[in-house]
This record gives structure tokens, C-alpha cells and sequence, in this order.
């Protein structure tokens, strides 16, 4: 027996997704035929490489943040340079 609701009333119209509607998706490389992902210029991702930085949170002052956005992007990378500088951790 089928306990899912259907995606569409009855006039056609899509209802909103659940989160067990969306458990429920295939990637798109597993459904679609190869000549579709070649048109619509699918490629797969390779194998990532382990991640070298950490994702964490930091309090910074409006100044320091405004200040550092201001510089375009990289921001965040110049953030992380300066600090291993200052804490000699580019030394290692």
C-alpha cells in the first residue's frame, strides 16, 4: 500500500515538499538519460579531498568584519593567513 500523498491536486497544482518527499529523491546523474546530461552540461564531481580547515564561529568586531569584507573576496582567507602569522602556527 502506497502512504504517500500525491505531489499534485486535483487541478494540477504541485503541493509543498516534505522532508520525507525529499528523502525520497535520486540525484538527478541516476534518473536522467546520458544525451539529457550531456545537453544540459551535467558533469559528476570527483572525489573531494579531505577538508583542511575547520568550520567554526568567531566573534569579531563590526569594525574588524566591515573592514576585512571591504577588501573583496577572500576575506576570510586573508583572516586566516593573518592569524597563523600572529600565532606562529605558519611556522609548524
Amino acid at each position: 500500500m502506497n502512504a504517500r500523498m500525491p505531489l499534485t491536486d486535483d487541478e494540477g497544482e504541485v503541493r509543498e515538499l516534505t522532508a520525507a518527499d525529499m528523502a525520497l529523491f535520486r540525484p538527478a546523474h541516476e534518473v536522467l538519460p546520458a544525451d539529457l546530461q550531456k545537453v544540459l552540461g551535467m558533469r559528476r564531481r570527483g572525489a573531494q579531498k579531505a577538508s583542511i580547515k575547520a568550520a567554526i564561529t568567531i566573534r569579531l568586531s563590526q569594525k574588524v568584519l566591515d573592514a576585512f569584507k571591504a577588501t573583496g573576496k577572500g576575506w576570510q582567507t586573508r583572516i586566516d593567513s593573518l592569524l597563523l602569522e600572529a600565532g606562529g602556527a605558519g611556522r609548524v
